[in-house]
């Protein structure tokens, strides 16, 4: 069984962070990624409000990120997935689907996942016209008629890209205003193949082998219609990825995230959490990042427990 002294679950904006100052603290330091580093930020079309960059794509940042992580000396292993954890004790026992590692402090940093709207016809035409993530596929659509369903800053930006791409976007939000930031709004608004329908919903999404179109519901009058298109990009939000560590016996909020307080201390000693997975209610880069450092550095009182901190 390897000993590490922190393992960070997750190797996001949070965990990369968090690897970062975990490392710098001479802490002996593993990052487990069950995809590829860089987390949901490696989608983003481009990023425009963290400090240092005015303008970058999201792959650009999550790639220097992880580089800077690395050349620190954190050992991060991608495609490895953590099935069970004992946490406990005064040894965190971290088994994966490769192997199993002693710890004595376990940083979560698992981040979130897309929302699903859960009507019918999305999960069968997943990869088949129905997208969560505009950077991804958003080049399939070239010349098209897509649909954007949301209406946050993810669901802006996506639109923003697309606009680039398809020919012509609709865009439907469940109430009458946009809850995104005001300068993006105003990019939507200038853009002339870019309708807006407020009050409307998904109800059924249609199709053969690809989505072709979309059933939709003005929810103050009950009216349906359909609409023909080529694509729908889903970005309603996201849901935390806290189920193993519930499991292991960290708390959660109703809504499923991790609670730490501000030392970014969960209710298990030597557990900590940072990111998206927790109850912080700003989910933005600049605060995954800020609550890596912070609870590396907690890690780090927690296993050396320095004079200054006594």
């Amino acid at each position: 069984m390897e000993n590490w002294d922190v393992i960070i679950i997750g190797g996001g904006s949070a965990g990369l962070a968090a690897g970062i100052y975990a490392v710098r603290s001479g802490l002996k330091t593993l990052i487990l990624e069950e995809k590829l580093p860089g987390g949901t930020i490696a989608d983003a079309s481009t990023v425009v409000n963290y400090p240092g960059f005015a303008e970058i794509s999201g792959g650009e940042l999550a790639e220097k990120m992880t580089s800077h992580t690395k050349k620190v000396g954190a050992i991060i292993h991608d495609l490895e997935s953590v099935t069970e954890l004992e946490l406990m004790g005064e040894k965190k026992i971290v088994k994966t689907s490769r192997a199993t590692y002693e710890a004595k402090a376990v940083i979560f940093s698992t981040g979130s996942h897309y929302k699903e709207l859960g009507v019918k016809g999305e999960k069968e035409f997943r990869g088949k016209g129905v997208s969560y993530c505009g950077v991804c596929d958003g080049p399939f659509f070239k010349g098209k008629r897509v649909l954007v369903v949301g209406g946050g800053n993810s669901a802006c930006i996506t639109t923003l890209y697309i606009s680039g791409i398809a020919s012509e976007i609709i865009v439907i939000h469940r109430k009458k205003a946009f809850r995104a930031e005001e300068f993006l709004v105003n990019d939507i608004s200038s853009k002339s193949n870019v309708t807006v329908l407020w009050n409307t919903e998904v109800q059924e999404i249609k199709g053969d082998k690809q989505v072709k179109a979309v059933t939709l519901v003005d929810n103050t009058t009950g009216a349906t219609s359909e609409l023909a298109v080529d694509a729908v990009f889903v970005q309603v939000g996201e849901a935390p990825n806290s189920q193993l560590a519930k499991a292991a016996g960290v708390e959660t909020d109703e809504h499923g995230y991790i609670k730490a307080d501000i030392h970014q201390q969960t209710n298990l000693p030597g557990v900590f959490a940072a990111g998206d997975v927790t109850n912080h209610p700003v989910k933005q880069v600049g605060t995954a990042v800020g609550q890596g450092t912070i609870a590396a550095l907690e890690a780090y009182t927690y296993i050396r427990q320095p004079y200054y901190k006594k």
